[in-house]
Formats: structure tokens, sequence, C-alpha cells
């Protein structure tokens, strides 16, 4: 058996918008005209459905539009190709001065998503907690076969602790919702 044909035929009334006798380029149409009703009668935009974000949503840099952070990760991805061309020490320090660059600017975009309330990066944030901890909890403990236990078992408390309030904080934030999309 051959396929249907998805035509219409010529004599078929054209019914409202939305309706499945209508053409696409009536239906987009009709979009644009009640999109262009309500940007003139000022009404907002329809609510959309509860845990989405827009790119509208983000929350400003506290610098204004100036690109700091896409200058920051330009410079990283810089520094890291030069520091793979580049060998020795001084390709070697430029590449960790890359990755370090990169993460920083990513980590900044992250606290300030998360605090804004567009994004929730708990884990990711509660990670950066956990990975200071590792050097701090290593210059304090004394040297001892137990030490690296130790550092983990306080990096996993660190990064419980750290979850824990910053999803805490999200949620206020947003008003209760502990995770968006």
């Amino acid at each position: 058996m051959g396929k249907r044909s998805r035509k219409r035929s010529a004599g078929a009334p054209v019914a409202d918008a939305g309706s499945p006798r209508t053409s696409r380029a009536e239906r987009d149409a009709a979009r644009a005209r009640r999109a262009q009703a309500l940007t003139e009668a000022g009404t907002p935009r329809p609510h959309r459905r509860p845990g989405r974000t827009s790119p509208d949503d983000r929350p400003p840099a506290p610098w204004g539009s100036f690109p700091l952070v896409e200058i920051v990760v330009l410079i990283a991805l810089i520094l890291i190709v030069a520091g793979a061309i580049i060998r020795g020490t001084r390709g070697g320090t430029m590449f960790v001065a890359g990755l370090v660059l990169g993460s920083l600017g990513g980590l900044e975009l992250s606290f300030r998503e998360h605090f804004g309330g567009f994004r929730s990066h708990s884990s990711l944030l509660a990670a950066f907690a956990s990975g200071v901890s590792l050097p701090v909890t290593y210059f304090i403990l004394p040297k001892s076969q137990a030490r690296v236990l130790v550092m983990l078992a306080v990096a996993v408390i660190v990064w419980a602790t750290a979850f824990w309030l910053l999803r805490r904080a999200f949620a206020r934030r947003t008003g209760g919702v502990r995770f968006r999309k």
C-alpha cells in the first residue's frame, strides 16, 4: 500500500488559529498577531512552566554589559593552546594558568547564576569548597599514615555541608524551588 497524500483539498474551509485545518503559515501569523497585541497592551508574557528558565531571566553581571567572563575564558583558551604548543616549564605554566583562569570564569558565572536564582549549581559550588578544603587540611595535619583518610573525610563533610547550605540558599532565593534546569 502506498502512503496517503498530506495535501489538503483546495476547497477545504479555513478554521481559526490552533485548528488542525489551518496551514502552518496561518498559525505562525496568528501567533505573531497575538504576541504583537500582548506587547502593545503591556501585558506580561504568559507564565512558563515552573522550574523552567529563559536566557532573559539570567542575572546581570555587576560590571554591566562588559564581557569580562568571556574575555577571561578567551585568554584561558589561548593560554591552554599556547601551553600545549610550547614545551617545557613555560608551556606547563601557561597550560595550568589557562586551566585556572577558565575554571575561575566558569565558577564566577555559576556563583552568579546560583545566587541570582537562575539555575542551581549546588554540586559544583560544593565541590569547589571541598577542593579548597583539601590543601588546607594537608598543611594543617601532621604527616601520618591516616592523613589521606582524614583529608578525604574532611572533604566529604565539607561537600555535604556546603551542598545542603547552597541548596537551601537557592530555595530561599527562588521561593522554594530547589532545582531548576
